[in-house]
């Protein structure tokens, strides 16, 4: 071990250390009478704090310090690191919520996501840091000769981060308004700062040590208050091993609620309201009209009888939000009315693997789960944010270890997720279904406040039965402290972790656009003369606008967090993993059939997106084999390998220098003084 190592493990340990002795003594404090919101704000501002103080202990303007950290960080942190800039608010946040509403189908992600990195230790990794270099466009750009496939990686680059970036930004914003009482988009600036202090000022050295120190907070906020609950629902803090005890109960539990009275006649309302919304449509634009009258003559009614304020505020906004066009109408009818479908059937089972009640149903449920592990997994295997990780460890020996540990941190984490999905089901089924309206859990209405949870007695029996339940699949993680009545120094820990979680992934995708951006395109082709000092202050500049744009679309709230994450894999993968796969391990692919089939894998893929997607306008009526539209990226990856070997064996190989390149990049006995000029 070397004498770098030894002093970042005990920074690092006391680091550690003194994080647990923080949240002991906001514990007790808690028992002392200190109120929960200044303990939401601590946890915040505390953690920016850090975060900011080792961004701006880590600055500098060097450019390999920059770009790759100065290829010095040691296996086991950069596994740390690439752990925490992949967890991401997707991992930390939304996948216990999509285990909670999925069940067996949502370990997709849990398989697609670890297996991916299987792939990047045999596929990639090793021979991306035998390049060198600094950012994947590089890579392409030495491969397939030249600026065209260069660029068409930075695009590609570019709009998966961004996409990526999005979410996490959105997760931050998610995190504040909920613990710091603030308004959700005044939330994404006070995170924005916190992920500008880090990568603005120190790029990868900065964001590199941050993350290690962000990978430590969100796995002890995560493992906190999932091993408390394991121990109150079974007496043994080993939610791994318990879960499956308490799985046993909740199908049982299930079962119960299924055949309940009031839970039947809510889900016949439903189904009566999704019949009403069809025939509505069906009768447009003349039930559009019919509905704007009815509501004029209520309300003219109502104020002559002189009704309560209340009655009457309810039916204005009632009218004010009517559809002001038939087509207007009929896409926000048609949402509603797959919303009232949806709750109107009895959920899967947890446990139940490829539901449905058909065997049609039960076979599009498994190719679903196919085609997303797919997805995900060759999505891992060509994040450029994850791919650049290992451009900064020392060597090619260490890449390889660096894999191992990136997939031991993030299997800590995924292996515990199942657990947390399964103790919070069974919390909500026990604990807040079948309750009275009128005693809900103060957790309802302060999520409800931020929009994540919605409560409707359709039935009217004062009863909230399952199907008049709704939660964000995001809220789930956040809220179980909150659901299991633990201390709210827990909820606060969670929310830092959900934190570090979304900044330490934000840091890595605002660096790794503003590098493509700054390095790819300005220094690889508009200056190739600038100036180190330029360069880096193209990198700044290009942060600053990226994180500003990502900052105003996330606070649209574009769609749940999962699904854009999805979405951002989708596009790596059909966009990258051919490429990259085939420049590696095959001479003969060439810059037409390279370029050729990144620009028709990734045209199909957003295309497939677009057809298929409700936020797009689309429908899954358009679908291809059923294929939901985040796992689009399974038709554009076969794509892109058959384009590449159709075209590079219809055009001329590429030059001795370019196969020369492959063989160094694939051997190691070559040794450097023999590698080809890149």
């Amino acid at each position: 071990m070397s004498a770098f190592s030894r002093q970042l493990r005990r920074y690092y340990g006391w680091y550690t250390g003194t994080f647990v002795f923080f949240v002991i003594a906001l514990a007790i404090g808690e028992q002392l009478g200190l109120s929960h919101y200044l303990i939401g704000h601590v946890f915040l501002f505390v953690t920016i704090a850090i975060y900011a103080s080792i961004g701006v202990m880590s600055r500098t303007t060097d450019v390999s310090e920059y770009y790759v950290a100065g290829r010095r960080v040691p296996a086991v942190f950069n596994g740390m690191a690439t752990a925490a800039d992949w967890m991401s608010a997707a991992s930390y946040i939304g996948l216990a919520g999509t285990l909670y509403f999925s069940g067996f189908e949502g370990l997709a992600f849990v398989t697609g996501w670890t297996g991916g990195f299987v792939l990047v230790a045999l596929l990639l990794a090793p021979y991306l840091r035998k390049f060198g270099q600094y950012t994947i466009p590089d890579f392409l750009g030495a491969r397939y000769q030249g600026n065209f496939a260069r660029l068409v990686g930075l695009a590609a680059t570019v709009l998966a981060s961004f996409v990526y970036l999005v979410a996490q930004i959105y997760g931050v914003g998610l995190v504040t308004s909920r613990f710091v009482s603030v308004e959700f988009e005044i939330g994404l600036f006070i995170g924005l700062a916190g992920i500008l202090v880090c990568s603005f000022l120190g790029g990868m050295r900065a964001v590199t040590w941050t993350q290690v120190a962000q990978y430590v907070i969100l796995i002890i906020a995560y493992f906190v208050p999932v091993v408390i609950l394991s121990y109150k629902l079974t007496g043994v803090p080993l939610p791994q091993v318990m879960y499956g005890q308490v799985l046993t109960q909740l199908t049982a539990r299930e079962e119960e609620l299924i055949k309940d009275p009031g839970e039947l006649e809510a889900r016949k309302q439903y189904r009566y309201r999704a019949q009403d919304y069809a025939s509505k449509i069906a009768d447009l634009p003349g039930s559009l009209e019919a509905e704007r009258r009815s509501l004029i003559e209520r309300l003219n009614v109502m104020r002559l009888e002189n009704a309560s304020a209340r009655e009457i505020a309810h039916t204005e906004r009632a009218l004010r939000d009517l559809p002001h066009a038939p087509d207007e109408a009929r896409t926000q009818w048609s949402k509603a009315e797959a919303e009232a479908l949806e709750r109107s059937r009895s959920p899967p089972r947890h446990a139940q693997a490829h539901p449905g009640n058909t065997p049609e149903a039960r076979t599009a449920s498994r190719n679903n789960f196919l085609a997303l592990v797919f997805v995900l997994m060759v999505g891992t295997a060509a994040l450029p944010h994850i791919l650049m990780r290992y451009y900064t460890t020392p060597g090619v020996v260490e890449a390889r270890r660096s894999v191992f540990w990136s997939l031991f941190f993030i299997f800590l984490l995924y292996v515990t997720a199942p657990a947390y999905a399964v103790f919070a089901k069974w919390e909500v089924y026990n604990h807040v279904i079948g309750s009275s309206l009128s005693i809900l859990p103060d957790w309802v209405v302060s999520w409800g406040k931020v929009g994540l949870v919605r409560i409707e007695d359709i039935n009217g029996d004062g009863i909230l039965q399952l199907s008049e339940l709704t939660m964000n699949t995001d809220v789930i993680m956040l809220a179980t402290p909150e659901i299991a009545g633990l201390p709210y120094v827990v909820t606060g820990l969670v929310a830092a972790g959900g934190l570090a979680a979304a900044l330490s992934t934000a840091d890595g995708l605002l660096l790794t656009i503003s590098n493509a951006l700054s390095h790819d395109l300005y220094y690889k082709v508009i200056n190739p003369n600038a100036s180190t000092h330029r360069r880096l202050v193209i990198s700044k500049s290009q942060l600053l606008v990226v994180a500003v744009v990502a900052a105003w679309v996330a606070s649209l709230r574009p769609d749940n967090i999962l699904f854009m994450v999805g979405l951002a894999f989708s596009i790596g993968a059909a966009s990258f993993f051919p490429a990259l796969v085939l420049g590696i391990f095959w001479k003969r692919a060439n810059r037409a059939g390279a370029v050729a089939g990144m620009l028709l894998g990734l045209g199909v893929t957003l295309y497939y997106v677009v057809r298929t997607h409700p936020f797009f306008g689309g429908s899954m009526a358009n679908a291809w084999f059923d294929i939901n539209s985040i796992s689009a990226g399974v038709f554009g990856v076969p794509l892109g390998f058959i384009v590449i070997m159709v075209v590079s064996l219809l055009t001329p190989p590429p030059p001795k220098e370019i196969q020369d390149l492959v063989d160094y990049v694939r051997y190691p006995q070559l040794p450097p003084s023999e590698a080809p000029p890149h």
